[in-house]
């Protein structure tokens, strides 16, 4: 350890330890995060070299009085993000928070499905896979899909009916 004559500041944490925990635990009305304040005091002075401070108990006090207001800030904006996210993905209902996003296995159950869709339309017919691909999945209407494809607006029509039968018969509803 470090000279202690040599490091003045170390010396007066060391000696006023536990004035400065009982002065924080009064601010913050709680041991432990008194506590874990002076011992980030203690992390912001031990890797400084010795320097000359006019009034090291009053550097100290400072010292931390801002890490706790910085703490404060950084829990007010995690609560406020926290906030925020509520708002957005939780609706109050009757006392009780309902979740808006799906339960997890509702989730799966969804994952699970559109798999098996997949599947069955990597498995349909190079045409008809072509069509529904353009139609559902690209938003091109038939007459569009049908001047991609070089085909009649009834022969898109056809092949969509077909994909979406096939993918009722594999799949359900």
């Amino acid at each position: 350890m470090e000279d202690l004559d040599a490091n003045p500041l170390l010396a007066t944490y060391l000696e006023r330890r536990g004035d400065l925990i009982r002065y924080f635990h009064a601010r913050l009305r709680s041991e432990e995060a008194a506590r874990d304040l002076v011992q980030d005091i203690y992390l912001r002075i031990s890797g400084r070299p010795a320097e000359a401070i006019a009034n090291p108990a009053a550097y100290l006090y400072r010292l931390g009085s801002n890490l706790m207001l910085d703490q404060i800030k950084q829990r007010r904006r995690a609560e406020q993000r926290d906030a925020a996210w509520r708002e957005s993905h939780v609706t109050g209902m009757g006392g009780e928070d309902i979740s808006e996003t799906p339960a997890a296995d509702d989730a799966l159950a969804a994952r699970q499905q559109l798999g098996r869709i997949v599947e069955v339309v990597e498995r349909l017919p190079p045409a008809v896979r072509e069509a529904f691909r353009l139609h559902k999945l690209n938003g091109l209407t038939h007459a569009e899909t049908a001047a991609a494809m070089n085909i009649s607006r009834s022969s898109v029509e056809k092949h969509i009916m077909a994909g979406l039968k096939a993918i009722v018969a594999k799949v359900g509803r």
